[in-house]
């Protein structure tokens, strides 16, 4: 496996590193997996028997505003508080070792590989960021900074405190710029500059590796992407680290751990 990783990574003129949920799950961060996991770190939401498809959803922050901020706004403090892993350091230093060139494809709204050094014009964050707002109603096209944004969350309850986050524009309500289950308001224009400089750097390579961090099944954005660039795709997954017909090759470990095994692999 080791001479295989090596053989592969050696031939490359670039690196594309996708990740899903699983790639937070060594900093700490929940990837929601199933219900249970979900309600033990929102027990107000296992009270009100509801899914993560129905929190994350236009319709939880139009039927209880308060609720669906306080599901989001516990999640942008998290966020904020959280330190990403080793992990994403040994990937800086993965391609600087290669010498080659890297961008990123994620589904993860948790800003972690930017805070972790990564340049944030090689960032495709495919389904949005929670620390950036839109109007409920999209009044206008704008996407702002959820910087000066300060959540205050009653937990056990799972309820934002205080007035609710507004568009700087209408007065309405303000949401994250993410783009969630049902969603025919969320605003793309900030993911689509980030596609748009993702496929110049595709364009500008031909022989890119992708290394495949914790991408679930669930909501398979991040694994169809990667396969489509197989057999060049290392798999990074302690339960679905099944491979496309193609090939590649799969790792069944947690994210720090794999990355860890390449890094090592390349020497």
């Amino acid at each position: 496996m080791i001479k295989r990783i090596k053989t592969l990574l050696s031939d490359a003129d670039s690196l594309l590193i996708t990740a899903g949920a699983g790639m937070g799950v060594d900093s700490g961060l929940p990837d929601f997996r199933g219900n249970e996991g979900m309600w033990q770190a929102y027990p107000a939401l296992g009270e009100a028997r509801l899914d993560f498809r129905q929190i994350a959803n236009p319709a939880a922050f139009e039927q209880n505003p308060r609720l669906a901020w306080g599901f989001y706004g516990h999640r942008l403090k998290l966020y904020r508080e959280t330190l990403p892993h080793q992990g994403f350091t040994r990937l800086l230093e993965l391609a600087d070792t290669l010498d080659v060139p890297y961008f990123v494809f994620t589904s993860n709204v948790d800003g972690q590989f930017a805070k972790a050094g990564f340049d944030p014009q090689r960032i495709n964050e495919c389904h949005g960021s929670i620390h950036h707002l839109q109007c409920f109603q999209s009044c206008t096209g704008e996407i702002w900074p959820a910087d000066t944004l300060n959540p205050v969350i009653d937990e056990q309850h799972c309820l934002w405190q205080g007035a609710l986050p507004e568009c700087p524009h209408c007065g309405g309500l303000a949401r994250p710029n993410i783009l969630m289950f049902g969603d025919w308001q969320w605003l793309e224009s900030r993911q689509r500059a980030q596609e748009r400089h993702l496929q110049d750097f595709l364009r500008q390579h031909a022989r890119t590796v992708v290394i495949e961090i914790g991408a679930g099944v669930a909501v398979p954005t991040v694994r169809r992407f990667g396969e489509t660039f197989a057999p060049r795709l290392i798999r990074i997954n302690p339960r679905d680290c099944r491979m496309p017909p193609q090939g590649g090759i799969a790792l069944a470990q947690t994210g720090m751990a794999g990355i860890e095994s390449v890094r090592q692999a390349v020497g």
